[in-house]
């Protein structure tokens, strides 16, 4: 790979975790980093807690500091994003009109907030939280709020809802589904984050719908307006309804999307030449069927990890454990494989305090979601991680008493 050029578009987790693996790699070609923001690549899970609630500084979320990119040769371009791929001129074109060749391209895009599509949506108090600036808007929002009302009841939206709690905001959470991640945990797990969310005093409003947002005379937002009849006051609302990939340059290119960036096993789109990675990549996985796409930072350091590799000509298919975690109050929330609504679910330990609970699919482990307990997560993703290797079975784990940690595979028997 020598004298290569390799354009990096997205500098978030994917985009600078695959520059500094490439070089890790020994890659002797150029390596040009290209996002949108000026802020050097930052760490974006604390933006929802520890830098929200004032105990992480925005230096302490680098990646990397600064110095690294200089020192290890890759080219840093910021407040510059790409606006267009020439495939066929293989260069992309920057906002300002200048022009980055390229022999590989990798697309670390990303993926955006879903808006709200109500009435009021526009008004001032109301945000989404993605970025290091959103974050920094928020906190000073809240330093003088007393109402903070949450639309989603997911990761970010809990997460930021235990933030606000903590820091004395009278926090309302309103979420259409009928329980709390319920896209992402089973009902047991759910029902642990309600009740610690509650018993911090945050209001749970579940089944719900927004349909409108209500301002004062500055344009302000004041009132949450919800299909029944409930008007939820706020000082500041907050949208965590989920995410869209950021597909537009892709799909201008001409490149095959649907549902994000459509990869193949080895993460290169429909033009060999080019990769996507991260938020935005939709890829085959044998943990599900079809075609997946992760919003999760494990997935875009494989992921990068995995394309650097690639690019120095280790190829192999792209098969990581897909894992996600969520920190909310005292409850470290941590998931392993993919689970679905229809799976077996077997729980052990205490579903109030310290728990997990194993899912199966045709009697195969193909998941757990524990509640602060580590050791059962760390020894899921080593289990899921040996396809063929011997796992805990549904009566296994229904035993009483039963215990990742002590668990041993039958011994073989003899012929």
């Amino acid at each position: 790979m020598t004298g290569q050029r390799v354009v990096i578009v997205g500098a978030g987790q994917a985009g600078s975790d695959a520059a500094a693996a490439l070089r890790e790699r020994g890659f002797t070609g150029t390596v040009t980093l290209v996002g949108e923001e000026g802020a050097v690549p930052y760490q974006r899970p604390p933006l929802s807690k520890g830098f929200l609630a004032g105990r992480t500084a925005a230096a302490e979320l680098e990646l990397r500091p600064e110095a690294f990119y200089g020192a290890h040769g890759i080219d840093r371009v910021h407040r510059d994003p790409v606006v267009r791929i020439d495939r066929e001129g293989t260069v992309v074109v920057l906002e300002s009109g200048r022009t980055l060749p390229y022999d590989r391209l990798v697309l670390a895009t990303g993926a955006r907030p879903r808006t709200l599509p109500v009435p009021g949506a526009a008004l001032t108090g109301v945000q989404t939280l993605r970025s290091l600036a959103d974050a920094g808007a928020l906190r000073r929002e809240l330093s003088g709020a007393r109402h903070l009302a949450v639309i989603g009841g997911g990761f970010i939206g809990l997460e930021l809802a235990a933030t606000a709690s903590v820091l004395g905001v009278r926090t309302t959470v309103v979420e259409a589904g009928a329980r709390v991640m319920g896209r992402t945990v089973g009902p047991e797990v759910s029902a642990r984050l309600a009740g610690e969310h509650r018993a911090h005093g945050v209001e749970l409003l579940l089944g719900r719908e927004v349909t409108a947002l209500e301002g004062d005379r500055k344009g302000h937002v004041r009132v949450v307006e919800l299909n029944d009849g409930r008007r939820v006051p706020a000082d500041v609302v907050v949208v965590g309804i989920g995410a869209l990939p950021a597909v537009e340059l892709a799909a201008d290119a001409g490149l095959e999307v649907g549902g994000g960036i459509v990869v193949d096993a080895r993460l290169r789109t429909s033009d060999r030449a080019v990769y996507a990675i991260g938020d935005c990549a939709r890829f085959p996985s044998p943990y599900a069927p079809g075609q997946l796409r992760l919003e999760a930072v494990q997935n875009a350091s494989d992921q990068a990890r995995h394309v650097a590799a690639e690019l120095c000509g280790a190829s192999a298919p792209y098969t990581a454990v897909p894992w996600f975690w969520t920190d909310q109050y005292d409850l470290r929330v941590q998931i392993a494989g993919i689970v679905r609504a229809g799976d077996h679910r077997v729980t052990v330990g205490d579903p109030a305090g310290r728990f997990s609970v194993l899912c199966f699919r045709d009697g195969v482990l193909v998941g757990t979601e524990s509640v602060n307990r580590p050791a059962d997560h760390m020894i899921t993703r080593r289990l899921l991680a040996s396809p063929d290797g011997p796992r805990p079975t549904p009566d296994e784990a229904a035993r009483p008493g039963f215990d990742l940690k002590t668990w041993q595979a039958p011994a073989p028997v003899s012929a």
